[in-house]
C-alpha cells in the first residue's frame, strides 16, 4: 500500500509544482498518515519531519519548511518562489503575511491559490503559503496581501 500511496503523491508534486517535484519531496523513505475514516493519504512524513499535508477541502499539498527546502533544491530561483524585499526578512519568518508591496520579484506562473515558497533576495527561506494574487498583481499591486503565510521558520 505504502508504493501505492508514494506513487500518488509523487504524481500529485509534479501536477502541482511542476516535473521531478515528486522525487524532490518524497524519497523511498517516506511514510504516511492515513485517515482512519476515509483511507486517504492526509500527511506525509520522512524520518518522523512533516513533508507535506493534503488539504482535504481541495487534494493539494501543503508544503512544510522540510518541504520547501527540498523544493528550493530542485527548482532553479525563482521558480515556486515569491522574492521580497530582504528588509521585512524578519517579519515574515515569524509567520506574518507578505504584503504586495514587500514583493521584488516571483515566479511568472504563480496563480492565486497556488502554494508558495517565500524568499528574500538572497534567496534564503522564510515561510510557505498560499498565493493570494497572481504574479502579474503582486508586481503590479502596492497594497493588500500577497501570499497568505502559513509556516515561518521562525514560528
Amino acid at each position: 500500500m505504502g508504493s501505492e500511496y508514494l506513487r500518488y503523491v509523487r504524481v500529485l508534486a509534479d501536477y502541482q509544482f511542476g516535473k521531478s517535484a515528486g522525487r524532490a519531496l518524497f524519497p523511498e523513505t517516506c511514510s504516511f498518515v492515513v485517515s482512519p475514516r476515509t483511507g486517504k493519504v492526509r500527511q506525509i512524513l520522512d524520518g518522523g519531519v512533516r513533508i507535506a499535508t493534503i488539504k482535504p477541502d481541495s487534494g493539494m499539498l501543503s508544503i512544510s519548511i522540510e518541504g520547501a527546502k527540498r523544493l528550493m533544491k530542485a527548482f532553479d530561483f525563482p521558480e515556486i518562489r515569491v522574492v521580497v524585499d530582504s528588509r521585512v526578512d524578519e517579519f515574515i519568518s515569524k509567520g506574518k503575511n507578505v504584503f504586495a508591496r514587500h514583493v521584488v520579484d516571483v515566479d511568472e506562473k504563480t496563480r492565486a491559490n497556488d502554494e508558495v515558497i517565500v524568499v528574500n533576495q538572497n534567496d534564503r527561506l522564510l515561510a510557505t503559503g498560499k498565493a493570494v494574487l497572481s504574479a502579474f498583481e503582486m508586481m503590479e499591486f502596492t497594497r493588500g496581501v500577497a501570499v497568505s503565510v502559513r509556516q515561518g521558520v521562525n514560528k
